[in-house]
């Protein structure tokens, strides 16, 4: 529920005219987001998946043989990409507010964040 809203509040300016773009090319998350739902929403909007595999997942597929199907592809020059996301968001927890959470109203929170990334862009 919580990727269908976050994906639903996706907005992305274009340089020139046109309309914002609402879905992104791909999505590059780690093992934690590797279930069955979060690929059926993203492959249901036409999103390229670049999750690896959990090991566990592996394992009962390769139990099942013929019938666990192939493995998934995972686009490992992209996912490798991922770590500059990662860094950011390392730096943004040196925020003390922002890493404990101290805000009562996810306005004021989401403020911060803007602010963050702001100061960061800046320093850049």
């Amino acid at each position: 529920a919580l990727l269908a809203t976050v994906l639903g509040e996706l907005r992305v300016p274009r340089l020139g005219r046109g309309r914002a773009r609402t879905r992104p090319d791909a999505v590059i998350a780690d093992r934690a987001y590797s279930a069955g739902t979060y690929r059926r929403a993203l492959h249901a909007r036409g999103i390229k998946v670049v999750i690896p595999e959990k090991s566990d997942e592996i394992t009962a597929r390769r139990r099942r043989g013929a019938r666990g199907g192939r493995p998934r592809t995972l686009d490992s020059t992209a996912y490798r990409g991922r770590n500059v996301i990662e860094r950011h968001f390392a730096l943004t927890k040196q925020w003390r507010g922002l890493a404990t959470r101290y805000d009562k109203l996810a306005v004021t929170y989401r403020a911060a964040v803007i602010l963050a990334a702001c100061i960061t862009w800046s320093r850049i």
